[in-house]
């Protein structure tokens, strides 16, 4: 009996442990663009910056599409940050390792919102994720999680589970993105991108 309450310690350290919140890292620093690869010739015109904190993103004269990447790449990952839609035609998005992309914005193919939803080359959208109209704030900060295992895509608006999807096309390894589409008059703001990596 003198060993029960020593054991409850250990147990509860033990539980404690696998329920623990991940500990996410910044990867945006909020003054300026270190740890991003962005364009060549986009940041003379603008089209992202770092202002107090946020992430700027906003389409040039050109309307011209681009990429904002990171120059680390990543596996397995789950990753939080907050988003504001600007003016105009938001079209924008969170890419993974390259190709696939989680969607925020209005979707040029289908014509409506498919936040949260995944976009995949060559199928389009395979999945609708639940609840958006209820969870997104179109002019206020909305906070978004992605979770990347193996080909394994999970998202969360606000704190709630909205898509889950396998992807057949989901590469091992490489760099996140964000995206500015192209022939769009628009703007969206990030800011609080932090991340974890997975094992």
């Amino acid at each position: 009996m003198q060993f029960k309450p020593f054991l409850f310690v250990i147990l509860f350290g033990f539980a404690s442990d696998i329920f623990a919140e991940p500990i996410l890292k910044p990867i945006f620093n909020g003054k300026d663009l270190a740890g991003w690869k962005a364009p060549k010739g986009n940041e003379a015109a603008g089209w992202y910056k770092a202002v107090d904190g946020v992430l700027k993103i906003q389409s040039g004269p050109k309307k011209k599409g681009s990429i904002l990447w990171t120059k680390k790449k990543y596996q397995n990952f789950l990753m939080e940050f907050e988003f504001r839609m600007g003016v105009g035609r938001v079209d924008s998005g969170v890419h993974i390792r390259t190709k696939d992309q989680i969607q925020i914005g209005i979707s040029g193919s289908l014509n409506r919102d498919m936040t949260c939803s995944p976009y995949i080359p060559g199928k389009g959208y395979p999945v609708e994720a639940k609840n958006i109209k209820k969870l997104l704030k179109p002019k206020d900060w909305n906070t978004m999680r992605i979770q990347a295992i193996g080909p394994e895509y999970t998202v969360w608006l606000q704190g709630e589970k909205v898509m889950t999807y396998k992807s057949a096309s989901a590469i091992k390894e490489g760099p996140l993105g964000l995206q500015l589409h192209g022939s769009r008059d628009m703007s969206i703001d990030y800011r609080n991108l932090k991340l974890t990596e997975l094992k």
